[in-house]
């Protein structure tokens, strides 16, 4: 299983933000350039995981991304299914369907497979993730080329 850009950028911004305890909130455009990921879609990101209720933006003066109570104790696994959704690994039914589809053994064993790497994911929280050495590390990273 590959998860999505949108959702690996996600967990990067969390994971960020949850380093940033103590210090002054970093912006979405700070976050973007720390993570050398574009702006644009990090901006995207950041709106989701708000939406979500996992990160507080501020705009203006003293503004900046934070992390809320929710964002520091979310699940991996729970955070993973909603931005990757519950969609089977293979299409069985779409627009050609499989032939196999009504005998077919492997659709069931793929989600089985799903269901276990997100049973592995469910314990693990923001917070987890960023246990030393990753939080150290995450703190010391510094701006690359701005990405836009």
């Amino acid at each position: 299983m590959r998860l999505t850009r949108f959702t690996d950028v996600a967990l990067r911004v969390l994971m960020r933000l949850a380093v940033a305890e103590g210090t002054d909130p970093p912006t979405t455009r700070e976050v973007a350039d720390t993570m050398q990921v574009p702006y644009t879609h990090t901006a995207k990101v950041v709106a989701r995981l708000q939406h979500l209720g996992l990160l507080d933006a501020r705009r203006g003066r003293g503004g900046g991304l934070t992390l809320t109570t929710a964002g520091h104790s979310a699940s991996i696994g729970a955070l993973v299914r909603e931005l990757e959704g519950t969609d089977d690994v293979v299409e069985c039914e779409g627009a050609t369907p499989c032939p196999l589809r009504s005998a077919c053994r492997l659709r069931g064993a793929l989600r089985q497979a799903q269901d276990a790497f997100y049973a592995m994911l469910d314990p693990i929280t923001v917070t987890d993730l960023v246990a030393a050495p990753t939080g150290p590390l995450l703190l010391g990273i510094g701006s690359g080329p701005p990405q836009d």
